[in-house]
Parts: structure tokens; sequence; C-alpha cells
């Protein structure tokens, strides 16, 4: 055979877990159960006259058949399948454990593509073929018949699910990338927007007015200063609400990272709880706080394994309290540069922060900063949506 035979094709299974390698490890490690092929050799009581040929001649071809599976067009499977089962056929009444464990691959090669209906079909059929052989001409036991059956069909179709669950999976990373493009996609558009509202009639006034002056400083000197001097403060005015605009795209707000932290968390299957309700914050340490919960759930989506989390806000004698909680291995190896830069960023609003940690029981991170009677309270009570996620295996 030609060498490329043996190249993987680009749509092949082997190819289809190039981004996941550990995979590609646990269908090599699947061949160990070929090692049931040579069972009659510690169950039966006596072996067949031609089972030592039988074996010879059957098993590299079912190695052959088991990797084209893997490194040929997956459109092709239920030809390898079949040549599998035949391969079963044809050795029941030499090998009776390695026609039994053909059946059984034969079934499990099936589940590796196409639609379920017809992949269960096809396990019915190689198992129909299986039964007729097995009990008219080698007779078998029905007993045995009916588990390698069962053991098959059980096999062929978890196959199925997980092959579909991971196909599901896969489209459920891709619509939430979608939905994140086209968020970004609005918000830039908004952005273009804001901007130009913001900055296209000013710059037309700034440009106008320098024009004027232009004109003027020849006849009219103290004119001229005058449109020069209005340009100038009509700049500064801009670039006073540039700034505040970009201060507003830059931060989130505490309440759309709970939003996001939710969604982050849900990815790692970690049951994440926060409260119903956020206390009213002022914008300086809505922004910051934002950014100290962000780094938080950071490290708990990286570095916790976690399966809860919870965080709580809330307002006490003029001061914001946030306690974020997890019940995962708590603080090993010391602090990082995330949790460095969450004590600076509390640090500078005039807060602290402190660190309740133990070994396999987790974490708690208690943030404690002052409102000052310059910080200008938006309207009290603003709704978040429920904080639970419902459903989570």
């Amino acid at each position: 055979m030609p060498g490329s035979w043996f190249r993987p094709t680009p749509d092949s299974l082997w190819n289809r877990f190039r981004e996941r390698p550990r995979l590609r490890v646990a269908s090599l490690f699947n061949l160990v159960w070929a090692v049931y092929v040579f069972g009659d050799l510690i169950f039966a009581e006596q072996l067949g006259p031609h089972w030592g040929l039988a074996t010879a001649i059957s098993f590299p071809i079912f190695l052959l058949l088991y990797a084209a599976a893997y490194i040929r067009p997956l459109r092709h499977v239920p030809w390898y399948a079949g040549g599998v089962a035949l391969l079963a056929y044809a050795t029941l009444d030499f090998n009776h454990s390695g026609g039994a464990s053909y059946v059984i691959y034969a079934c499990a090669m099936l589940g590796f593509e196409g639609d379920p209906k017809k992949c269960i079909a096809g396990m019915a059929i190689t198992i129909g073929g299986f039964l007729g052989v097995a009990y008219l001409l080698a007779g078998w036991p029905l007993a045995i018949i009916a588990t390698i059956a069962f053991i098959a069909m059980s096999v062929g179709t978890i196959n199925v699910v997980y092959r579909f669950n991971a196909q599901r999976d896969v489209e459920l990373k891709l619509s939430h990338d979608e939905v994140r493009r086209l968020a970004a996609t609005a918000e830039r558009e908004r952005i273009g927007r804001d901007l130009h509202d913001l900055l296209g009639h000013t710059l037309s006034l700034i440009t106008l007015k320098l024009e004027l002056s232009r004109r003027l400083i020849d006849r009219d000197t103290a004119a001229a200063r005058r449109e020069i001097e209005e340009a100038e403060q009509v700049a500064r005015h801009a670039l006073a609400e540039v700034r505040s605009a970009v201060t507003g795209i830059r931060a989130s707000g505490v309440v759309a990272e709970l939003a996001a932290a939710r969604l982050l968390l849900n990815t790692s299957m970690i049951d994440f709880v926060y409260g119903a309700e956020v206390p009213a914050l002022p914008a300086r340490l809505d922004n910051e706080l934002a950014l100290v919960l962000r780094e938080a759930v950071t490290n708990i989506h990286r570095h916790a394994g976690a399966s809860f989390a919870e965080v709580n806000i809330s307002m006490e004698d003029r001061t914001c309290i946030m306690t974020i909680v997890d019940n995962g291995r708590g603080l090993v190896g010391g602090e990082g540069n995330g949790i460095c830069g969450m004590r600076e960023r509390v640090r500078a609003l005039g807060g602290m922060v402190s660190f309740a940690s133990t070994a396999q029981k987790g974490t708690v991170v208690r943030i404690e900063v002052p409102v000052t009677p310059e910080d200008r309270l938006p309207a009290p009570g603003v709704p978040v949506p429920p904080g639970r996620l419902e459903g989570l295996a």
C-alpha cells in the first residue's frame, strides 16, 4: 500500500481530535480491550484445532481495520465496521472470545459517525448477524449470546450519545462566541455613534472659530483672540467629555461583571450564587470593585478547582462590603500577581482586603471600602438577574 494511505485524512476521526490530544490517547487505550481476543487461552477448557491459525490471521486484519476507522475519512467507517463484523462471524466457531470481541468493536466503530438512527440500525444488523451465526452455526448458548449482544449494543450506543453530546457542546460554544461577537460589534457601533455625536459638532465649531480668527487676525486682533479663546474652551470641554465617555466605556460595573462571572463559571460547571439585589454604588467604587471581582472570579475559574462560589455585596454604615466565597482547594503557593493587583486596587480606594483560606476547604475574600460623603450614589436597589444556575451536573 502507498505510504499516503497511512497518513490521517483531513476528515478523519484522528484529525477531529487534533485540538484534544487526550482523546487521541484515549482512542489508543481502547485497544486494551483487544486482549479478550486471546481470552480462550484462559477461559476455554480446550482450544479448537484451528484456534491459532484463526487468531493469527484475524487479529492483524482487525488492527488494520481499527486503524483505518481512525485515520481514513469518517464516511468510510461503516465499511470498516462491516469488515470487523465479517471477521467476527468467520472466527466465532474457532476463537469464541475473539469473535465476541470483534462484534463489540464493530458496534463501537458504528457509533463513530452518522445519524443516530442509522448507527443503531447498523448495530442491530451486526448483532442480528452475530445471533444467527453464533446460535445456528456455532451452537452457542442463548445466555452467552444475549450477554454479548447487550454489551455490543451498549458500547455502540454510548459512543453515539458521547459523540452527540460533544457536538452539542461545540455548537453551544460557537453560539456563545457568536453572541459575544455580535455584542462586540454592537458595542463598537454604539461607541462610533457616541463619538460622532460627541465630537462631530464640537470639532466643526472649533474649525469654524479658527477659520474666523485667521481672517480677523490682520483686521481685528482682539476679536481674533476672543475666537481663539472660545475655540480653546470648546476644545477643553470636548476633551473632558471624551474622557468621561472613555471612562464609561472601560467600566463594566459590578452588575455587568456578575453577569459575566455567571457565564464564565457556568463553563467550568461551578454553581454560582449571588444576591438578587446589588446596593447602589458610586461610580468610583462600582468601576474598581468590578475589576476586583473579575480578578477573583478568574482565580476561581482557573485555579480553585471549586464546585461552588458565592458573591455577596452589602452596604453597612457607609462601608461597602463584598465577600467572595468558594469551596476549592484554597490558596496554595502564595499570592500571585492577580491577588497583589486586587490589594492595590482596594488600597487605592482607601479600603482593605482579607483572605481566609483552608487547604481543600475553600477561600473567603472579604473586601471593605468606605463610601465618602463626596461620593454621589445612584438610585438604590439595582436589580440583577437571579444568581443561581440550575441544572448543573
